[in-house]
């Protein structure tokens, strides 16, 4: 199983989540929200042949961005994995939009032209997403939890980028929808942990299988088929690595 968007850190035994993911032989990118975080867990995850540490930005966070991105620039050689990062228009993130669109194109001036893979935050800002990857010629980027339109499926597509699904997702009419917009080829899993609870559990990578349970159903596929053909989507994103 592959989990491309999970907050390690955030479970309040992040080493048992670790050598859980590592012991059943699931690929983890683990987010962080700021760059102090990704220094605290560096050292931490570097054990761990499965798990992928990605130096964030998180634009609800947007408060801490000036004092930390030189800690961003200063990591940025460190890790092939950047997010979570993007921009927060809902309710909960408007009052520092500003803050977030300065620091987004900061992040996106600094990683343009190497190879790295972006996890992207998008919620009530799509579009305004969508348009500053591609003035910066973003290569590789995975839409994470995309709640937005789906007119918009098919330009993030063309544009080379992926979507990250979840459990969520499959639990809501609206996140069903969008699932059923995005072409197999571009769909990646997510769990989002420790933030989507799970049969009123603490939800984490180990889900991802109930994810591919969904996908076998609304595709008429076996499991064991959607299970590589995300293996396959996430070969594919990890090329422009070399």
């Amino acid at each position: 199983m592959i989990d491309t968007h999970c907050h390690i850190d955030m479970y309040a035994d992040p080493n048992a989540v670790l050598k859980r993911c590592e012991g059943e032989g699931i690929t983890v990118i683990a987010m962080s929200s700021l760059p102090s975080h990704f220094e605290l867990g560096y050292p931490h995850v570097q054990p761990f042949k499965k798990i992928r540490l990605s130096l964030g930005m998180h634009p609800l966070y947007a408060e801490h961005h000036n004092r930390e991105m030189d800690l961003f620039f200063r990591n940025l050689d460190r890790t092939s994995y950047i997010g979570e990062i993007g921009l927060d228009f809902s309710r909960q993130g408007y009052a520092s939009k500003d803050l977030q669109l300065e620091s987004f194109e900061q992040i996106l001036m600094a990683v343009s032209g190497k190879k790295k893979i972006l996890s992207i935050h998008s919620r009530r800002a799509e579009k305004e997403v969508l348009d500053r990857l591609k003035a910066n010629n973003i290569e590789s980027a995975i839409f994470h939890w995309y709640s937005g339109p789906t007119s918009l499926i098919e330009q993030i597509v063309n544009a080379g980028y992926f979507f990250s699904v979840n459990v969520a997702m499959t639990n809501s009419e609206s996140g069903r929808k969008i699932i059923s917009k995005i072409p197999r080829s571009a769909l990646l899993t997510e769990s989002d942990g420790p933030f989507i609870p799970v049969n009123g559990n603490e939800g984490g990578p180990w889900d991802i299988e109930i994810v591919e349970q969904f996908l076998s159903g609304i595709w008429g596929m076996p499991v064991e088929e959607i299970s590589r053909g995300i293996k396959g989507n996430f070969r594919r994103l990890l090329s422009i690595l070399g």
